[in-house]
């Protein structure tokens, strides 16, 4: 195995498209796993922890420019606000020692349907960038899981940036394990609220071979809340609309059964979550509605 160390981002383009076969390395709290259980043994690592510009972010007007290896630590501690939701699925991942190394751009790049990045990703509504020396292109976060650890890069292209629109309404996280701590997800659930749009979004994990969002359920609910005037109103979630909700969520799950749960829990599971996270997210809406009143 050979070790590529580039020491700019054009250095690991063009050691890239040179070794397409390379597999990226910066956290590593997924790839050496797999090597020291003898599950990949890969010709060339690309050691990209000397590329500055991918651990730094910017805050927009809009938008958040993320780096692909900023650690989930500093997501945790300096964009809570911009990013709640992203925010509540790093405090989950394993322990603070890989939480210090692991970055969104590792949970991206292997596409385990397990990654604790991806329901929140999902509910936001992310945009991956990437590049390669023929280009960067931007790829939407529903178009980037193309099967089970398999994602939508060309062979020649690394993960720059993940670019994710600032919290415009309530965001949640949810997930299920098997202890409180250094575990892999049985299932997860995101949800995020964008009241500008009047929409809801959500985002499952461990339930299907990809991360996947509910569709049909965020159709029923955005319908269900325009329907009812709930954006304007501010009235609290009726208890069938919220079962719905929940039920829907529940039936968009394809899961299996392995050593960490059944399918048939894992979709009773996401129904759990999804009935709860609504619920929080829509209260945290009506309580921020309420205060802008009591201010005007």
């Amino acid at each position: 195995m050979d070790f590529l160390r580039p020491a700019s981002w054009e250095e690991a383009l063009a050691a890239k498209a040179e070794h397409p076969t390379a597999v990226p390395i910066a956290g590593g709290t997924d790839v050496m796993v797999e090597i020291n259980f003898d599950h990949r043994r890969p010709e060339y690592l690309l050691d990209l922890n000397r590329i500055e510009l991918l651990r730094d972010w910017e805050v927009g007007e809009e938008n958040v420019r993320l780096g692909a290896s900023v650690p989930y630590t500093r997501i945790m501690e300096h964009l809570r606000a911009e990013l709640p939701g992203l925010a509540l699925a790093s405090h989950t991942v394993a322990s603070p020692q890989i939480r210090n190394r692991g970055g969104v751009g590792g949970n991206l790049g292997t596409a385990s349907p397990a990654g604790d990045a991806h329901p929140a990703l999902l509910a936001a509504g992310a945009e991956v960038e990437v590049e390669s020396v023929r280009g960067s292109r931007f790829i939407p976060i529903d178009e980037f899981y193309t099967g089970v650890k398999r994602n939508a890069l060309q062979p020649d292209e690394l993960i720059k940036t993940v670019h994710i629109k600032k919290a415009g309404g309530p965001q949640q996280y949810s997930k299920v394990g098997t202890r409180n701590a250094m575990v892999i997800a049985v299932c997860a659930f995101g949800i995020a609220l964008h009241p500008e749009t009047r929409t809801v979004r959500t985002g499952i994990g461990s339930a299907a071979p990809t991360p996947i969002r509910a569709k049909e359920a965020e159709e029923f609910l955005n319908a269900a809340l325009e329907e009812g005037g709930f954006w304007d109103n501010g009235k609290i979630i009726t208890p069938s609309v919220a079962k719905q909700f929940a039920d829907l969520a529940s039936a968009a799950c394809n899961p299996i059964d392995d050593v960490r749960g059944t399918a048939r829990y894992r979709r009773h599971a996401v129904g759990i979550m999804a009935r709860r996270t609504l619920g929080w997210t829509w209260e945290q809406y009506r309580g921020s509605a309420r205060t802008l009143e009591g201010a005007a």
